[in-house]
């Protein structure tokens, strides 16, 4: 436990000197590096002497207002050298998680200016500009972006799947079937059926006879969640975009969920079912994990970024797959 706390203080080390050091980067990459490293070993030389494991336990995470004020020492950074596309690329990141749609596009859409050819960042750019867009649509310029992706990294699999999407919302479903079904041999068996669904429902719209696409039965996998509120919780004191999210996710993994619903909360329903199809990512579907944690979250401003103020539910962790009803209860 010790050896990986001191690891951890050690890793904790580089990333704030990171932050802190970010101006420098510009005055050599070699020594920013090293500044970097330093700080690390004195982070972990420090925890050894003076390092308790309970207080890494009972850290109380950022508060907003201090991930607010690192956005805007990031931003102070960036007038300073407006030509690192990492650090717009990192600033769009941050506005994301803040909830601040349109403020990540932007950011965005600078990254990609400054590296066209980095597929990653294109991608992210395109979701970010999605995201922002009244209909949550990829629109011309995401297009470009999720095309010219595929382009220079042919092996991006969720260029690729997101382009799929993009085809699909013109109504170009064959071109769809085409780039989705280039896709399916570099995917895990799990992500590959769930994959294989939506080129089944594509090619079924465009008339495509889709090969390859039938799913052996009892392969899918659900998950049924029932939702409960607090007691005496009243909706008329909600804003009236709040939502909930249910969501399933991989424990002790990336938070990024691998099923997740959105509901208004004035259309919330008593339960909810989770499906491979219910995956942002088709290379990460609900039946390619065998234990996934089971949580929910009523969110005041309807988006996915935390904020003060949401209700959430403990996460409740299950095997699958898994027959019986999931509870979570908001508080």
């Amino acid at each position: 436990m010790n050896a990986g706390l001191t690891l951890l203080a050690a890793a904790a080390g580089v990333v704030m000197a990171g932050v802190v050091l970010w101006p420098l980067r510009g005055r050599g990459r070699a020594g920013f590096a090293m500044a970097c490293l330093c700080v690390g070993l004195a982070s972990a030389s420090l925890y050894l002497l003076v390092g308790d494991p309970r207080a890494a336990r009972q850290a109380p995470p950022p508060s907003l207002a201090e991930l607010r004020d690192g956005v805007q020492a990031l931003e102070r950074s960036l007038q300073q050298e407006p030509q690192r596309a990492d650090g717009w690329a990192l600033l769009g990141r941050s506005r994301t998680e803040l909830g601040q749609a349109g403020a990540a596009a932007d950011a965005f859409a600078r990254a990609a200016a400054l590296a066209p050819d980095d597929a990653g960042i294109l991608v992210e750019a395109a979701q970010a500009r999605a995201q922002a867009h009244p209909a949550k649509r990829f629109d011309d310029t995401s297009l470009a972006w999720l095309q010219h992706a595929v382009q220079v990294q042919p092996d991006a699999e969720r260029a690729a799947w997101l382009l799929g999407i993009a085809l699909r919302q013109r109504g170009r479903d064959p071109e769809a079937v085409a780039v989705w079904t280039a896709l399916l041999p570099r995917l895990q068996p799990g992500a590959a059926a769930a994959l294989k669904e939506q080129i089944a429902i594509a090619g079924g719209r465009s008339g495509i006879p889709a090969a390859g696409t039938s799913q052996p039965p009892g392969t899918s996998v659900s998950l049924t969640v029932r939702l409960s509120l607090p007691a005496g919780f009243d909706a008329a004191r909600w804003p009236k975009d709040a939502a909930v999210f249910v969501l399933a996710r991989v424990p002790g993994g990336a938070p990024m969920p691998v099923a997740v619903r959105r509901f208004a909360l004035d259309a919330m329903p008593e339960t909810v079912i989770l499906r491979d199809a219910d995956s942002p990512m088709p290379t990460q579907p609900l039946s390619a994990h065998p234990k996934v944690e089971v949580l929910a979250r009523l969110s005041r401003s309807g988006t996915a970024a935390t904020a003060d103020g949401d209700l959430k539910s403990e996460p409740v962790t299950v095997t699958l797959p898994h027959n019986g009803v999931v509870d979570v209860a908001l508080h």
